[in-house]
């Protein structure tokens, strides 16, 4: 009488390493999102119903509550902000100026900064967060 051997084939797929994977792909994202941020400068931003995300060339001008600017996180003084921001311009012709003021500033605040954008026909753009 012969001995018949089981002699199947059982496909398996190693998922060890795969695991291992996942875990640095995952904390690799997580740290190049952080990196990602331009915006080093945390404040609360006016709140709007619609967000446009843009791809474009950016400069930023932040204001913070203490009246401080900066423009790309290199703080200036309100005098110098105008020929700042145009030796920024300078470089980049065809820039978007991104201003983020916090929501609970005056409007006339958000005003003057805007004012130099008109007097130098420049686009701006207000940031804000969505609601």
């Amino acid at each position: 009488m012969p001995v018949r051997r089981n002699k199947r084939f059982h496909a398996e797929v190693a998922t060890s390493s795969l695991s291992d994977i996942m875990f640095f792909l995952l904390l690799f994202f997580l740290i190049i999102s952080t990196l990602a941020n331009p915006n080093v400068i945390k404040m609360t931003l006016p709140k709007s119903k619609t967000n446009e995300k843009t791809n474009k060339q950016l400069i930023t001008i932040s204001v913070t509550e203490e009246k401080r600017f900066y423009v790309d996180k290199e703080e200036v003084g309100f005098e110098d902000l105008e020929t700042k921001l145009l030796s920024k311009m300078d470089v980049d012709k065809n820039s978007t100026v991104v201003i983020r003021i916090p929501f609970n500033m005056q409007v006339q605040d958000l005003v003057d900064v805007l004012q130099i954008g008109v007097k130098n026909k420049l686009k701006f753009v207000i940031a804000t967060s969505p609601k």
